[in-house]
């Protein structure tokens, strides 16, 4: 039975905690695409997406119009085109091009699948792309990469630890004239998912249908809310009160999934419950933790409040749908939490205390930017150390950091939007981890990954 209570209370989540649909996104595999003949590739891609998702803007607009549920990005997400590409052997920045034109034409915020997976080595075509990402990322507006460069079955394939500083690095010069803004649409990944909503890591798993729609969901806002109404509780309340926060944002992205699920005849597949903040006050992770108790993001405790706020968020959205997947949890980019940039201005948030957080949040060192001066192997070496937190530990983690070519750390980066404004950190750059990086090869596979 519908309790008036409940109606009310989320109308008010809505209106005044910031509490939004993020994104529904459309899967779309593109393995029948492949062809021998890369024009042809490029068209049936293009033709693919325009047929499957031609509505997928419209019937979002529609959904938020007749139900009162803000969605803010309509996006796309695709097979890995290296695999595509593999079959013609063409220059991949011609799939960046075509899938650009899809976006210009479907009218979606981001398309997501400019990826290759080499987490055990190179196949066929992941080369090829991954040196073509900055150029890739420079020509397109609405194009997103992901490479996926370890795993806890798979262990660490440095070779392209390395190669992915490499790009990193590039990406920022070649697109430092626009606040390295393609730093931004890339992610390198450990134990990356086939079924992310969230870019800049989407991208469509080869286990995934032909075509099929994710949502995911957010409310950083609301759970700092609901935390405010408790000011003396012991921190088993405080998880009870999350808990119950992430159930009804859950159903909430049940509902919109379902419904954009049957008006564009696609299957419906997951909903990511993770809280993604947004510069705006009253959506920031980090204001979360320090409602919990914390004088502020960074002091020491900082990890463990987040360990709760994830577990608690992960409990709480299993019992309000039988399909939670994704990343699901809490994400920590500082440009993107107003919380986090202030502790990061302040000095009180620094690169190290962030990377312990990784360990227990949803993904990793997300939209941080570095100074301009980060050598390539530096870039690496922080790539390495937070793929070996996600292999270890069995998890997701990734990287998405932006050297601000000639910026220093206290400067700052404007990209404006849901990305935000991004405090440059410092990095220690007094000593050099080349000699590791340039050592390549694979680190092996932890005890963890024995398990059949």
């Amino acid at each position: 039975m519908i309790n008036i209570n409940d109606i009310m209370e989320t109308i008010n989540m809505i209106s005044e905690e910031n509490l939004d649909i993020r994104t529904v996104t459309m899967g779309i595999s593109l393995l029948d695409c492949a062809d021998s003949d890369a024009k042809k590739a490029c068209d049936k891609i293009y033709d693919k997406i325009c047929r499957k998702a031609g509505k997928l803007v419209e019937t979002g607009e529609a959904i938020a119009s007749e139900y009162g549920i803000p969605i803010i990005n309509k996006r796309i997400s695709v097979t890995p085109i290296s695999m595509v590409a593999a079959a013609s052997g063409a220059d991949p920045v011609l799939y960046a091009k075509a899938l650009q034109r899809a976006a210009d034409s479907t009218g979606v915020n981001f398309i997501g699948g400019y990826s290759a997976l080499v987490h055990k080595g190179f196949s066929a075509g992941d080369e090829a792309l991954i040196r073509s990402i900055p150029e890739a990322l420079s020509v397109t507006n609405n194009i997103c990469s992901s490479v996926n460069i370890g795993s806890t079955k798979a262990g660490i394939n440095m070779d392209a630890v390395k190669l992915m500083g490499q790009i990193v690095r590039e990406t920022a010069e070649i697109t430092a004239d626009r606040d390295c803004i393609g730093c931004a649409k890339l992610v390198v990944f450990c134990n990356a998912v086939e079924d992310n909503p969230f870019m800049a890591g989407a991208f469509h798993g080869v286990g995934e249908p032909d075509s099929v729609i994710h949502v995911g969901v957010s409310g950083p806002g609301v759970v700092q809310a609901a935390l405010k109404k408790c000011p003396n509780g012991d921190l088993g309340e405080l998880a009870e009160i999350i808990k119950r926060t992430a159930f009804k944002i859950t159903r909430m992205g049940q509902l919109v999934g379902s419904e954009a699920s049957k008006r564009l005849d696609v299957p419906f597949g997951i909903v990511d419950l993770s809280l993604a903040p947004t510069p705006a006050v009253g959506d920031s992770v980090a204001h979360i933790l320090e409602e919990m108790g914390l004088e502020t993001c960074g002091t020491h405790g900082t990890t463990a409040a987040l360990a709760m706020l994830n577990d608690a968020v992960k409990k709480g959205g299993v019992m309000a749908s039988s399909y939670v997947g994704g990343l699901s949890g809490a994400f920590i980019p500082v440009s993107e939490d107003a919380g986090m940039i202030a502790a990061a201005k302040s000095g009180d948030l620094e690169l190290s205390k962030l990377e312990a957080m990784t360990a227990v949040c949803s993904v990793g060192l997300d939209m941080i930017a570095i100074p301009g001066e980060t050598s390539a192997e530096v870039i690496s070496a922080i790539i390495a150390d937070e793929a070996a937190i996600g292999m270890v530990n069995s998890k997701t983690t990734a990287v998405r950091v932006i050297p601000a070519i000639g910026k220093k750390a206290g400067e700052t980066l404007e990209f404006g939007g849901l990305l935000g404004s991004g405090p440059i950190m410092k990095v220690n750059l007094t000593k050099s981890p080349k000699k590791f990086i340039d050592r390549a090869g694979r680190i092996p596979a932890p005890l963890q990954s024995l398990k059949n």
